[in-house]
């Protein structure tokens, strides 16, 4: 009757309603303990129907969310079923729905806490190296051109690549960014996008932009992201923001790779498109080949992309897979939501928490064109942030909203907020006051406790979930480098392929998994859930 009679409460706005609707009834189940073991026993009965999956992964798709440490997960996860007007704890995202989790330790050689290059290289190349560095092992040195000759490291793409399969990249980023770039470029630093950023003692050294090692290392079949101005030559007008010079190309050589790039596909059908309207009319049936370049450098937020201009991640992976899965051999694809890592250091978690939504998305979108039992699935992270999840705040609490509890210095505070970060703000030695601030708002910086122009990393283990062929080879607790030998094992590709030959025919029993779409067991009170909507309903209709 409380929540009938807050139902009632005209103040409160449509979806705020819908929330405490929502919360009422799920309370009146879970006060019984019946609710609880009825869905305990559920899972358990899924876990013990579960068989190994020891097929050859014909297909690997890895998502790999920048910054999506488990912090970040369990917040996109709240927030996922708040946007569905839910509660939003008990929601279930696609990637909590993979049977096999592990977690991976993130260090580098030369620094505990890591960032996207040296990551990237350990979990795509199978080798820990030092931090800004990609594709290269230890033995070379940060921004040190002379250093790199002979410390190449191949990655997984390439190892695919060898063996027939098609390769792709997707990223929210530029394709020449630290995680995409780790699949096929070797440079002593990340940073080194166009020939424009290459230092002297790099151009005299003989060094390569990573641009240009974008069509010189691996026949890549799909490559999409943003990144349009270092391939093209300096002041070159860009075709969607012809008037911004900060758009125009960077290349000092005046080289326009896009061009070579399709010149290097003749006799094949490749195509290069930078709006959606193009890529939309991109027919993965008759495509070899696809770059799709969206921006002139990262792609736009999510809550901010113009979906008339820009596809979402979950259009770019579906059309990357089914451009790919034509090649009998199989495939290799990396999906990077990129933009997850940029929120966070911006301390602006609204923005980071949606990137993560759209990425989990996008893994639905993979699942649904894939089949289990022949492609390998994986979802995990390269490293997490400084980023808490703080207070007590009651069940349904907006996740980007403020504690109820408020601190010593009698001031709110948010649920969510930074270790370090823009966001650190202290005026006569009080913090903001944030009472009549809209923490949902997506451009809300988190309060920070110390001050840094950028939020920083995390250096916690980061969570990896698996299914698929030889999923349970990602149990338990590893190095990141491990991943990649991993992969390579489970699709015969690279090296230890001894088992190859021996593998059996693929298992055709069906897997049980937990209904993505609701963690909510079948029990009695599932009728009584239909009765309470209806009462409610009846009562805010009258």
């Amino acid at each position: 009757y409380g929540c009938i009679r807050d139902l009632t409460n005209r103040r409160m706005k449509l979806q705020d309603m819908l929330v405490m609707l929502y919360i009422c009834i799920s309370a009146f189940e879970e006060e019984n303990p019946e609710f609880w073991r009825s869905s305990a026993q559920n899972t358990l009965r899924s876990a013990l129907s579960r068989k190994l999956n020891s097929n050859v992964a014909k297909n690997i798709v890895l998502f790999l969310g920048d910054g999506m440490g488990v912090t970040t997960i369990t917040a996109a996860r709240i927030l996922k079923g708040q946007l569905q007007n839910r509660s939003g704890e008990e929601t279930v995202m696609n990637m909590d729905t993979f049977p096999f989790v592990g977690l991976a330790k993130v260090y580098t050689v030369d620094f505990q806490i890591p960032d996207s290059a040296a990551t990237a290289t350990a979990y795509l190349c199978g080798v820990k190296t030092n931090l800004n560095t990609v594709g290269v092992s230890a033995a070379a040195r940060n921004g040190v051109c002379r250093s790199q000759k002979g410390n190449e490291v191949t990655s997984i793409l390439k190892w695919a690549k060898d063996a027939g399969k098609s390769v792709g990249i997707v990223t929210t980023t530029r394709v020449q960014h630290a995680t995409p770039a780790a699949s096929y470029a070797h440079s002593a630093s990340r940073t080194w996008y166009s020939d424009a950023d290459l230092p002297t003692s790099a151009v005299t050294g003989g060094c390569m932009d990573i641009a240009s090692q974008l069509l010189r290392n691996t026949d890549i079949d799909v490559i999409i992201g943003g990144g349009r101005k270092y391939m093209t030559p300096k002041g070159f007008p860009d075709p969607e923001y012809p008037t911004d010079l900060k758009a125009q190309g960077q290349r000092k050589d005046n080289r326009n790779l896009i061009n070579e790039w399709l010149s290097m596909k003749e006799g094949k059908v490749a195509r290069y498109v930078w709006n959606k309207t193009d890529f939309d009319a991109v027919d993965p049936e008759k495509t070899d080949y696809l770059m799709a370049l969206f921006e002139p450098g990262d792609l736009r937020f999510d809550v901010e992309r113009d979906p008339s201009m820009d596809p979402s991640i979950s259009e770019t992976t579906e059309k990357a897979i089914r451009i790919l899965k034509k090649n009998p051999k199989g495939f290799f694809l990396l999906v990077e939501g990129g933009r997850i890592d940029q929120g966070h250091h911006d301390s602006r978690a609204s923005m980071a928490l949606h990137e993560a939504v759209a990425l989990d998305d996008a893994v639905a979108r993979g699942l649904e064109l894939t089949n289990e039992e022949e492609t390998l699935t994986i979802v995990t992270a390269d490293h997490s942030h400084a980023f808490t999840f703080n207070g007590y705040p009651f069940r349904g609490n907006s996740i980007l909203g403020k504690s109820p509890i408020f601190a010593m210095d009698l001031l709110p505070y948010t649920t969510l907020m930074y270790g370090n970060g823009p966001g650190h703000k202290i005026t006569n030695n009080k913090r903001p006051d944030i009472r009549n601030v809209d923490t949902t708002d997506k451009d809300y910086v988190q309060q920070a406790a110390v001050p840094l122009d950028s939020e920083t990393h995390g250096g916690e283990d980061v969570a990896l979930f698996a299914r698929g062929p030889m999923a349970h080879l990602f149990q338990g607790v590893y190095e990141q480098n491990y991943i990649a030998h991993a992969m390579a094992f489970a699709a015969c590709v690279g090296t230890n392929q001894e088992h190859c030959a021996a593998t059996a025919e693929p298992d055709k029993t069906p897997f049980t998994s937990i209904d993505p779409g609701s963690s909510a067991p079948n029990t009695p009170f599932g009728a009584m859930t239909t009765v309470m909507l209806s009462i409610t309903m009846s009562v805010l209709l009258h």
